[in-house]
């Protein structure tokens, strides 16, 4: 056989047993979300996501120009859309995003910045099947300009200040006992009187 056969009939071979692996894995512990990926799920589901990135994709160059004020527009973009499961630092330690299986990834580590700015772009405007990883480009024939600025702020994260963490706070989302709990706030220091053990409880 040559040597294009023995590489292909070797490839295969490393698909099926990963597939036999992680098949093995989910038959073990179920399909709890609490469990932890295996290494090997992991490393075989990065690879497969790779390949399957079409090649023109992983090409394509950030049409963007970086600046101070892009990078300020992609804070507030992430901080209100995506700091949710990622975090402001992009490092996914929030309720959220270490309750997904997958985790949600450590976006400053080597496993996404080794991604091209094309595969970035691709992952923010399709999301990743099988993972909380939601689909936010828009279907419009234009460039999703939105996606490549959040490129960039992904490229910056590592050398992200605490002045800018700070200052994302405030794009943040505000959930609904958040609100009650700072109207209620603001109902007692105009005077009103506050039912005590009445937050969390409106009706």
């Amino acid at each position: 056989m040559t040597k294009g056969v023995w590489v292909v009939l070797g490839l295969t071979l490393l698909v099926v047993a990963g597939n036999v692996a992680m098949l093995w894995s989910v038959l073990d512990s179920g399909f709890s979300a609490k469990e932890q990926p295996a290494e090997l799920e992991v490393v075989v589901a990065r690879q497969l996501r790779h390949l399957a990135m079409p090649k023109a994709q992983k090409l394509m160059e950030n049409p963007v120009p970086v600046s101070d004020e892009v990078l300020a527009e992609a804070r507030v973009h992430f901080a209100d859309h995506c700091a949710y499961c990622h975090g402001n630092d992009g490092k996914g330690e929030t309720a959220v995003g270490q309750n997904f299986f997958p985790r949600t990834p450590d976006l400053t580590e080597a496993a996404t910045q080794s991604f091209s700015d094309g595969e970035l772009y691709y992952i923010i405007r399709h999301g990743v099947r099988f993972t909380g990883m939601p689909a936010w480009g828009k279907d419009n024939p234009e460039p999703d300009l939105e996606s490549w600025t959040l490129v960039h702020f992904i490229r910056h994260l590592s050398d992200i200040t605490s002045e800018e963490l700070k200052e994302m706070e405030k794009y943040n989302p505000v959930s609904q006992a958040d609100r009650e709990e700072e109207d209620e706030i603001d109902r007692f220091l105009q005077g009103e009187e506050i039912e005590p053990g009445s937050h969390g409880h409106h009706h």
